[in-house]
């Protein structure tokens, strides 16, 4: 897995060299935090082809790790992505939205009495906002995912929202 992600970074960033336009590709890296239980981390590699000069379809590859006191919660998943921008013309600021759709691993966790409990892997759902200001970008975003219905009668809401902060490996602002 680690090495296709490493070819897949590799050829992305490679064609990515010319972006912001219609018909150009360009690849996003963003860090941030997850605002639910004791808090988190969050990190995402997203590359993406501009489909028109106003929006995108991307990959995002992420991960969030809970950093409370207890047994780490983590996630790793793997979306495709849709973002639409507000920008004017002539502007370094351009607000967006955006969704994405995909798949969620996520972490064993500790249950009564010591036992391991895997909670398995899930379809879920991105919803996102934020603002790209030149090649930074920052974005408000709540992850989608059904709850874990556990042996003994509980159940551990898998959902979160994250705030994150990133910029582009190649491109700049949007062409209009």
């Amino acid at each position: 897995m680690t090495k296709l992600l490493i070819i897949v970074l590799g050829v992305f960033g490679i064609l990515s060299i010319n972006a912001q336009e219609e018909g150009k590709f360009r690849v996003g890296l963003d860090l941030g935090y997850v605002f639910e239980n004791d808090g988190g981390a969050l990190f995402s590699v997203e590359p993406k082809y501009n489909i028109t000069d106003n929006s995108n379809i991307g990959l995002r590859l992420g991960s969030a790790a809970s950093l409370g006191i207890k047994d780490a919660d983590y996630n790793i998943s793997i979306l495709g992505t849709y973002d639409y921008y507000f920008s004017s013309e002539n502007s370094s600021t351009s607000p967006f939205l955006g969704i994405g759709l995909g798949y969620f691993a996520l972490s064993d966790i500790g249950g009564p009495g010591g036992d391991v409990i895997n909670l398995g892997e899930q379809f879920g759902a991105l919803v996102r906002g934020g603002v790209e200001l030149g090649k930074f970008r920052m974005t408000l975003e709540y992850n989608i995912l059904p709850k874990s219905d556990l042996e003994f009668g509980e159940s551990i809401k898998n959902s979160y929202l994250g705030a994150s902060i990133g910029f582009y490996v190649s491109g700049g602002k949007w062409k209009n």
